[in-house]
């Protein structure tokens, strides 16, 4: 290829014009757009299925916990929380706490991004998962809705009061869990009640039992509200049990997390049911 030969003329010019083309200040189109809405999120809270049957391997080791049949539905009810950057850097920096001089730290999975790095959203569970058929759908979601606007429970927030490990019903996964504290107007376990309500009109099973909830009160539940953000396989053995409570953060009791809707996710399709008094 052959250089092509410029005048000095031609070559001053060129540069000037590049010059005042660099110190010209460039607009950036996104700067001035405004935030997506929270429920853009929802059209992509599944991911895509590679597989129907049960394979860990496609899972880091994870077995399913419902096993796919055709016309059943796979379904959750809960709160959802998509932390601030700020409120980020408070919960990422607790786990590298956790993770830090564990022997078995690459046995903790982050719950906080994917595998891609993109910022995941955390929940505090106000169901099992459980299984509708396809008939049951569009009823299951009017009757949440329902529910919730008649229960009059307004927005709130709760605050994280400990970090502890717990494991799923199956014994087949331990997480660890940012616990959060009873809310000034138990929100919480209203919003359990009524959750539990329309799931026994589908003949499916309460989150917790009776005898679970506390001794004075059966149907406080409120030592097992929680958000995980992290799991693992393997049972944590008592010295990391008793590490993990030992860990300080003071910033991460001083998280304010807010819920404004109640969601419920079907199959791939979520639902976002807004509390009474939402704006």
């Amino acid at each position: 290829m052959q250089l092509v030969e410029y005048s000095d003329s031609e070559s001053d010019k060129e540069m000037g014009e590049s010059h005042r083309q660099a110190k010209k200040p460039r607009h950036n189109p996104s700067s001035n757009l405004p935030p997506l809405p929270a429920t853009f999120r929802d059209l992509y809270a599944t991911n895509s299925r590679v597989s129907v049957q049960d394979d860990p391997s496609l899972h880091g080791g994870r077995k399913r916990a419902i096993p796919h049949v055709e016309g059943n539905w796979p379904t959750h009810i809960y709160l959802e929380w998509y932390p601030s950057k700020g409120d980020l850097i408070v919960v990422e920096d607790l786990l590298a706490k956790v993770s830090w001089g564990n022997a078995k730290s690459d046995e903790i999975k982050s719950l906080l991004h994917s595998d891609l790095g993109v910022q995941l959203p955390l929940h505090i569970s106000l169901s099992r998962s459980v299984v509708l058929r396809t008939e049951q759908r569009s009823s299951f979601i009017e009757e949440l809705e329902r529910k919730i606007k008649e229960s009059g429970t307004s927005p709130f927030h709760v605050q994280p009061d400990a970090l502890k490990w717990v494991s799923n019903y199956e014994r087949t996964r331990w997480f660890l869990v940012l616990h959060v504290a009873k809310p000034k107007q138990d929100n919480l376990n209203k919003l359990l009640s009524l959750s539990n309500h329309v799931l026994g009109k589908f003949n499916q099973p309460p989150l917790y039992t009776t005898q679970q909830g506390s001794k004075q009160c059966p149907s406080d539940y409120s030592e097992f509200f929680h958000i995980s953000i992290a799991w693992r396989l393997t049972e944590p053995e008592e010295e990391e049990l008793k590490r993990v409570q030992e860990i300080h953060a003071p910033n991460l009791f001083k998280l304010h997390i807010n819920f404004d809707c109640v969601k419920a996710k079907v199959g791939n399709n979520v639902a976002s049911v807004l509390l009474p008094g939402s704006t």
